[in-house]
């Protein structure tokens, strides 16, 4: 793929690219994109930690129980 960039931006670019041992502009794009991207784009969920995180869940539902609360009792906890 070819983009037309500013001239800043391609400095920005072969400093990132240098800064990183990466091997051109269009992995220092992808790294910048890795670094600053959550800001804008939330990232896909694996399977392993969806999975994780329902184990998790049901271990500390068996050890506590499951105890669920109202609307007004929320509101409470938050408000104080």
């Amino acid at each position: 793929m070819s983009i037309t960039v500013e001239d800043y931006t391609s400095k920005v670019l072969g400093v990132v690219k240098e800064k990183y041992g990466l091997k051109d502009k269009g992995d220092a794009i992808d790294k910048i994109a890795d670094l600053f991207g959550e800001e804008f784009v939330e990232r896909e969920v694996s399977e392993e930690t969806i999975k994780k995180l329902i184990e998790d869940s049901e271990k500390h539902i068996k050890k506590h129980g499951f105890k669920g609360t109202t609307m007004k009792q929320l509101r409470k906890e938050i408000e104080g």
